[in-house]
């Protein structure tokens, strides 16, 4: 997969998963303020990622290039988001999992 597709299928990912928990906690349809700069900042930073075509998602990362503060709330939106994938999105949810799996056993092999 080319490099363009992987930056753009990880800002899917993660725009769904902002929008998903500012949905359920911040109640309405349309983005909160912090939600959508959540949003805009994530997706600069995947754009940016010099490692998108050997990582399989931010956490899996050496480097963390997110600012502290926008770091935890990413966390908090993932802790939140990433197990009620498997209920609305299941397909993303399944390859987000094998992914992960996939990146553990090629860094423990690497070792």
């Amino acid at each position: 997969m080319e490099r363009q597709q992987l930056v753009q299928k990880e800002q899917a990912m993660v725009t769904w998963m902002i929008r998903f928990y500012c949905n359920k906690n911040h109640g309405g349809k349309n983005l909160c303020r912090d939600c959508a700069k959540l949003i805009d900042y994530a997706n600069a930073r995947t754009a940016a990622c010099p490692f998108i075509e050997v990582k399989s998602f931010c956490s899996n990362c050496p480097v963390h290039c997110y600012k502290p503060e926008m770091r935890e709330k990413i966390r908090k939106v993932m802790r939140y988001a990433a197990p009620r994938m498997l209920f609305h999105h299941p397909i993303l949810a399944l390859k987000h999992v094998t992914a992960t799996i996939k990146h553990k056993i090629v860094k423990e092999s690497r070792k």
